[in-house]
């Protein structure tokens, strides 16, 4: 691996390729090696095949593709713990990875003494790591286990330590693979946010089966397939692609989709103005959701002041977050779909004279799947009168049909500000302020699932079709 790259590249792979011996049986080894190669007791297996490109400085990459594909191969070979077949990596900066699980852990240390022997691999003195150890150790977050052995670890506590280190040693390229899909949420949520910060001023590989997760964090992706680079190109064109390669090729419709006239035949760039009244907004099939195992059961868990990471001015400070129902009852379990009520209530320990309390919900990656906040409220209804005084309680509900949600962990971000919804001080922002978990979902696809007001399938029958053509042709 060379030091030496374009002006701008972080990391420029030329050509490179691997192959692996693969050998039957372990004695076949030693009998090829006493043979001195004029026996071949292996097959080989090609892992990479003239893979090519280039990372820019702050860019963050995104590496998709099957079990088998060469992305862990390839990432090696980026980080020097692999040597390539032919070809070479030329590379830029310090690079810390996030590859196998417990990767460049003694198993015998503590998790102490594996903070000292990890970073010290980066080239950071003991004295350096002694004054970073708190800031590790917070960040990990595991606890009196720091001072046991790491073979007692989970895999969730490998990875926390692990990923403490990296976001500690200053490094210029960070490589991740994988690793975050064996943490928990909340520690899931605060590696993408280190990520994201990251950004500003470093560079990402990462390799995940998460399109969502690559589209969510990264500029480019590159897709690989049997060792070959199949695709290169912004993170959701190329996800796209392996997308519809995973799932069979999809061809586009010829027609696009218009609104009807008042014949009944559509009409080209004509939309429709009519707004279903909220009664209205009914999935047909609820009933039946409701009554069998694909009912969307959302689990909520109680709200922790302090529990996550927050921030802010502290002109006001969030003291409670819950799901209720319309009469101010608490929820433990609700259903997707049905109507809720998000209550939060903020104490204001300054005056505020225009404030704004909002949230948003996110996934487990971190992205924002929904959310709103009181502004244009008090815009629309002029209610700009509202103020709250040093000791007041700001009650503030949101009332909307919660989404169908696919399976998994979510988040609730909470916040309160002062000002526009352009210009204002941010005085209390809980980044999970609530935790809920998705049990079950009919959900066949995409971030959220939405009311479907009516769906129709019927047959024509060929004859009838038939029929009609003759008769129109007639």
């Amino acid at each position: 691996m060379s030091c030496e790259t374009e002006a701008g590249l972080a990391i420029e792979v030329r050509s490179i390729s691997k192959h692996f011996r693969l050998y039957d049986r372990q004695a076949h080894r030693l009998a090829e090696l006493l043979s001195l190669s004029r026996k071949r007791y292996h097959r080989q297996f090609q892992a990479l095949s003239d893979v090519s490109l280039t990372v820019r400085r702050g860019e963050a990459m995104g590496i998709i593709g099957r079990n088998g594909s060469g992305k862990s191969t390839l990432l090696q070979i980026i980080c020097g713990t692999l040597m390539p077949s032919s070809g070479e990596v030329i590379a830029q900066g310090r690079v810390a990875a996030l590859l196998e699980l417990g990767a460049g852990f003694n198993p015998e240390f503590t998790g102490r003494e594996n903070v000292y022997l990890n970073a010290a691999l980066y080239g950071l003195s003991r004295a350096e790591i002694a004054e970073r150890m708190d800031g590790i150790l917070a960040f990990a977050d595991i606890g009196d286990f720091v001072d046991q052995p790491v073979r007692t670890y989970s895999s969730g506590m490998f990875v926390r330590l692990a990923f403490a280190v990296i976001a500690h040693v200053d490094a210029d390229i960070l490589v991740i693979d994988e690793a975050l899909a064996v943490g928990d949420v909340a520690f899931g949520q605060k590696c993408m946010r280190f990520l994201r910060s990251f950004r500003e001023h470093g560079t990402i590989l990462f390799v995940s089966h998460d399109t969502a997760a690559v589209t969510g964090l990264c500029d480019r992706a590159v897709w690989l397939d049997g060792g070959k680079k199949r695709a290169d190109g912004s993170a959701k064109e190329v996800c796209e692609l392996y997308l519809g390669d995973s799932f069979g090729d999809a061809k586009p419709l010829e027609n696009a989709i218009t609104e009807p006239d008042d014949t009944g035949s559509p009409t080209p760039g004509v939309h429709s103005e009519r707004i279903v009244p909220p009664d209205d907004w009914i999935d047909q099939r609820r009933d039946w959701i409701n009554g069998s195992a694909l009912r969307n059961d959302l689990e909520l868990f109680v709200f922790h002041p302090g529990a996550s990471g927050d921030f802010g001015r502290g002109g006001a400070v969030i003291e409670d977050v819950r799901f209720t129902d319309s009469a101010g009852v608490p929820y433990r379990w609700i259903v997707g779909g049905e109507p809720v009520t998000l209550s939060i209530k903020v104490r204001a320990r300054q005056e505020l004279d225009r404030p704004i309390v909002g949230f948003f919900v996110k996934d487990r990656l971190g992205q924002n799947i929904f959310g709103d906040n009181t502004h244009l409220t008090t815009q629309i209804e002029g209610n700009s009168s509202v103020v709250a005084k040093p000791g007041d309680v700001l009650s503030t509900t949101f009332h909307f049909p919660m989404p169908s949600l696919p399976r998994g962990a979510y988040m609730i971000a909470v916040a309160v500000a002062n000002g526009t919804q352009e210009e204002h001080v941010q005085h209390h922002w809980i980044h999970d302020a609530l935790i809920f978990e998705s049990h079950s979902s009919h959900t066949a696809g995409g971030l959220v699932g939405i009311p479907m007001l009516d769906i129709s399938i019927s047959v024509a029958e060929a004859a009838v079709e038939a029929n009609g053509h003759a008769s129109a042709q007639g």
